[in-house]
């Protein structure tokens, strides 16, 4: 593998990266979408959704672990890659330029926050189905 190559498949991971957070995102408004509008309240139904989120955020999270572990896998084998000679010429400009702005992300980081976004989203449902419970 050349080193085009590892920085396509790192830009394609990364890519990949953003794709698991917008679903994510757009499932999450989506739900507290869908809550808002219910007027009667409904505790099974709550908990239903409530379940089903953690159910796709379980996955989502695991999707988002298992895609920052590859880009950081890729990123790694980036910085230790030892060009050919006829590469030489052409990465000594481009490896000090671009290298630096390839970030690895902590996955506890990752879990931490997605973690917390889920919890907030849970209180967010159960402070809804409160708020229908007392109108």
């Amino acid at each position: 593998m050349v080193y085009a190559e590892l920085i396509k498949l790192y830009f394609e991971r990364s890519s990949a990266l953003q794709g698991y957070w917008t679903l994510y995102v757009v499932i999450i408004g989506g739900l507290l979408a869908f809550s808002s509008l219910r007027k009667q309240p409904d505790l099974t139904t709550t908990s239903l959704v409530g379940l089903l989120f953690l159910c796709f955020a379980y996955k989502n999270l695991g999707a988002i672990q298992d895609t920052t572990h590859n880009r950081a896998a890729v990123l790694q084998t980036i910085k230790q890659y030892a060009p050919t000679s006829a590469e030489s010429a052409a990465l000594s400009t481009l490896r000090p330029a671009l290298e630096p702005t390839l970030m690895s992300t902590d996955s506890s980081s990752v879990r931490n926050f997605h973690m917390f976004c889920d919890f907030l989203t849970i209180a967010a449902l159960m402070a809804m189905e409160l708020r229908r419970r007392r109108g």
